[in-house]
Formats: C-alpha cells, structure tokens, sequence
C-alpha cells in the first residue's frame, strides 16, 4: 500500500486484486477437490464490502476513494452451502459451476491488473509533464 492520495485509486485496485488472487486459489483447491467426499466448495465475499465502503463517501469516485480506509475492507473466506450436497457422498462442488467462476475471475483480475498499470501511466505522464 503507498501512502499518499494520489495513490487512493492504485491502493484500492491492488486491494481487490489481492482478493481476485485469493479466489483464484479458492476455486482452484474447489476444482482439485471435486471427487474428495465430503469436501465443501469455499468462496470468498469481497465485492460487497468493497461497494459498502464506496457508498459511505459522497461526491465523485474520487472522493469516494479517497475516504475509503483500506483496513475496513478486508475479504473473508467463508465455506459455501455448508449443509448442502449436490452428490451422496456430502461433496457440493460443481465442476461446471466452478469453471465458469473461475474463468469470470481471471477476466476480472486481468482487468484490475491492466486498471493499475493504466494509472501508474497516467501518473508517469503527468510527473514527466511537470
């Protein structure tokens, strides 16, 4: 995390890259754990919190970045549909389920990552303009 606010934007786009990751490696142990009896698919609730702590500040998403404290919006892991099962042997993992989730996520963390490295060029642009 780099302090200062002309990094709010980066901070918080490293935040939920951070997330990203750990719901890639999420999915990827739900996706090893398919035909493990008794395994229950874990997730992690990120995106709620992140949206919480935008709509406490007002005013442009500049604003609202800038008062957002980064240590109130930290992911839980939480293990999903718990008393569920989508088979007999108590496992509720569902491959096709968890592809698609999976695929959804690298898009969104490829998009965060390609977001910060757009911003720190349009920092570079206006420090070198300066």
């Amino acid at each position: 995390m780099i302090n200062s606010d002309l990094f709010n934007y980066v901070n918080i786009l490293n935040k939920a890259a951070d997330a990203t990751w750990t719901r890639g490696k999420l999915l990827t142990n739900n996706l090893a754990n398919v035909s493990t009896p008794g395994y229950k698919r874990q997730d992690i609730e990120f995106q709620t919190y992140l949206a919480g702590a935008l709509q406490q500040g007002s005013g442009t998403l500049d604003r609202k970045v800038a008062g957002v404290d980064l240590q109130s919006i930290e992911p839980t892991i939480y293990t999903d549909n718990s008393s569920l099962s989508y088979r007999l042997d108590g496992n509720n993992v569902d491959i096709d389920t968890e592809s698609a989730n999976f695929a959804e996520n690298q898009i969104t963390h490829d998009a965060l990552l390609d977001a910060m490295t757009q911003e720190f060029s349009r920092i570079r642009i206006a420090l070198s303009n300066s």
